[in-house]
């Protein structure tokens, strides 16, 4: 390094009352991933990893904020932020292990990149939609709030993942709920390609924080002396008054978006002068004119750590590639859980669908101190169907939370209080809602556990169904979707006893489970339901008739409209078969029921094409052609949307075909 090199500085360090120790901790903790970073773009050409983000020129922001955080609080880091990583000191073989796809990383070769978290260093794993990144630490600061820690927690994105919607959701709950989240944007001028200019119509980011009232400043994101500081006063601060505060770090990005999209959309003026100003070349310049490091002191520095990135390479080199195992790969998909089965007392009373529930959910909160239900108009309101009612004086206002209209800050704000060890329920005003949550739930939720070992200890409550004159958004039956997703769980039962067992048991359980409720049986159905707390196990179906002739599969209102029909067609000899939990399905029970009858016909309320149905038709199929005596039949409803006027959607329902269509397959 020349002398005439060192003379330059592009920033005004107030060093203010930092001590020696620090300074170097800081000038440390941003030469290690730089040099990192430069090591793995000549192992990038040299083809011993497959994709790079880089994020040099922007060290000094990670570094800041990790340096001032506590280790025990969460930071939620994006793909441009290996110093987070490194200042938290994950060893570095594990880090390299990670990128190669192999078993000493933290995914198990299932993710790349940073796509992982670590519980061990009270890091969360960014996905690719950016996005949901926000909500989760809404969740993670609503933990820390309920605990009284004293915590906060650091999330980022960059300037252009701030116009995503969940984005502006999460922003708003937070300052709603008075959350302690540090939002930290890194601005480096692009998304991907695209200039800011192009992405926001306003002159700083830091600006919006007044729409969501809320705390806001701008920081000289390649100044790590300003970064250190305004985040210390600004953390320790948020410590003693829990608030959300919106940072809006100016940086540059003077990598590609990822090395292989290259950085030719940037004119060359603007590369040249963010080169002046490299967070790492100015604080060590400053440094060496403070006479606190010489370059002495820097050759035997970068030795040193290039000894450790080394070493560590070849650990991860020498580490044998991952092996595949199916059963492994199956068993990650869900927390293993242990069923723990409560016996139901034999005090019972008659309620209703709509109690049960109600009822059950009650009495899982009780167990479980470290719940929380969330949800539209759930507190005082009592839920616009008033499952919820008298929970806000039983519980309080800390456990029952109304929510703005925002299903997929929601979502993952339930994630977040997973993270944080508690237990989350979310009321899903209608399941046509779902739509606006749906990111975070089939991304999330659903693959959090498989992707680094993280359950989503998450009910999702979902009103259903038609056949009250709602219309085509407020009555779909969407539970395929659902069951399309790896890694969720998805329950429907039918009756007032199988309703309140199976939600605690969606309760119990730690991983993410949609429980539908058809809206139509909530105040219809009747039935003796056990007074105290019992679970029904997810995944057992329950045969509610025993016959030769034929075997009946449905769930939800199905079960009552083939109830129905069998009632009025008393010589018909059925296995009658209640689904009650659609994933994971109970093929057993299918498979021996079918094994005896040899027809089989399947009931859904959802539209034909790409439902249920479909794929148990295929499922029995596959395991039991030999047997069957007749083709399988299915009845589904019109593929439509669900019509409002009573005639339409009666006609659009199923109910009004499966009688016909269960004696042309007994005549078969």
């Amino acid at each position: 390094m020349s002398t005439e090199t060192t003379q330059k500085i592009h920033f005004d360090y107030k060093r203010g009352d930092i001590k020696e120790e620090t300074l170097l901790h800081l000038y440390k903790s941003m030469l290690k991933p730089r040099m990192i970073e430069e090591k793995m773009l000549i192992l990038l050409r040299q083809g011993k990893i497959s994709k790079w983000f880089s994020g040099i020129g922007q060290e000094a922001i990670s570094v800041g904020i990790t340096t001032v955080l506590d280790k025990e609080e969460y930071i939620l880091p994006m793909h441009r932020n290996l110093a987070v990583f490194t200042t938290r000191e994950i060893p570095l073989y594990r880090l390299f292990s990670q990128w190669q796809g192999k078993a000493n990383g933290f995914t198990k070769g299932r993710d790349r990149s940073f796509h992982f978290g670590t519980q061990e260093f009270n890091i969360v794993g960014m996905i690719s939609h950016l996005g949901p990144q926000f909500g989760v630490a809404d969740g993670i600061g609503l933990a820390n709030k309920l605990k009284g820690n004293n915590q906060v927690c650091a999330v980022f994105t960059g300037e252009g993942g701030t116009s995503e919607g969940d984005i502006h959701e999460a922003l708003n709950v937070a300052s709603v709920w008075q959350l302690p989240v540090l939002f930290c944007i890194e601005n480096n001028g692009y998304g991907l390609s695209t200039p800011t200019d192009e992405q926001y119509n306003c002159e700083n980011l830091a600006d919006r924080g007044k729409g969501y009232g809320m705390e806001s400043h701008i920081i000289e994101g390649n100044n790590i002396l300003e970064v250190y500081s305004k985040v210390k006063s600004l953390v320790e601060d948020m410590r003693i008054n829990p608030r959300p505060v919106l940072l809006e770090f100016k940086t540059f990005r003077m990598r590609g978006h990822e090395e292989a999209s290259g950085t030719k959309y940037v004119p060359q003026d603007l590369m040249d002068e963010w080169e002046q100003k490299d967070p790492l070349i100015n604080f060590e310049n400053f440094l060496i004119s403070e006479n606190l490091i010489t370059e002495i002191f820097i050759d035997e520095l970068k030795a040193e750590i290039k000894v450790e990135i080394d070493a560590n390479l070849d650990l991860a080199f020498n580490e044998d590639v991952i092996k595949a195992n199916l059963t492994t790969e199956l068993d990650d998909v869900f927390q293993n859980h242990i069923y723990q089965e409560f016996n139901p007392n034999k005090d019972t009373e008659e309620l209703r669908l709509i109690d049960a529930i109600s009822q059950g959910l009650k009495q899982a909160m009780r167990r479980h101190e470290n719940s929380v239900i969330m949800g539209q108009d759930i507190a005082e309101y009592g839920g616009v169907f008033k499952i919820t009612e008298g929970f806000l004086e039983e519980f309080g206002k800390e456990r029952v939370r109304n929510t703005p209209i925002c299903e997929s800050a929601i979502v993952s704000a339930a994630m977040g209080l997973s993270i944080a060890g508690y237990k989350a329920i979310m009321e899903m005003q209608f399941s046509d809602f779902a739509t606006s949550g749906f990111n975070p739930i089939v991304n999330y939720l659903a693959k959090s556990h498989y992707r680094w070992n993280q359950n989503a200890d998450v009910v999702i409550r979902m009103p259903c169904g038609a056949g009250v004159g709602a219309g085509p958004f407020h009555s779909q039956t969407n539970e395929a979707w659902f069951t399309h997703t790896p890694g969720l769980k998805v329950v429907y039962p039918a009756f007032p006893y199988d309703a309140k067992g199976l939600i605690a048991s969606a309760v119990e359980d730690p991983n993410p489970v949609m429980y539908f409720e058809h809206k139509a049986l909530y105040r219809s159905i009747r039935q003796e339901v056990p007074t105290d707390y019992y679970t029904i196990k997810i995944g057992k179906a329950a045969i509610l008739k025993e016959g030769n002739d034929i075997t009946i599969i449905t769930y939800g209102a199905g079960v009552h409209w083939a109830l129905e029909t069998l009632e009025n067609n008393t010589h018909i000899s059925a296995d009658l078969i209640d689904l009650r939990t659609l994933a994971p399905l109970d093929t057993d029970a299918i498979y021996t029921s079918v094994k005896k009858t040899g027809r089989v016909i399947i009931l859904q309320e959802d539209a034909m094409f790409g439902g249920l149905a479909s794929d148990i038709s295929a499922m029995i199929s596959e395991n039991c052609f030999e047997q069957l005596d007749a083709p399988i039949k299915r009845v589904a409803s019109l593929n439509t949307p669900v019509p409002f006027a009573a005639n339409l959607e009666e006609q659009y329902l199923s109910r009004g075909r499966f009688e016909t269509s269960l004696l042309e397959l007994l005549e078969y």
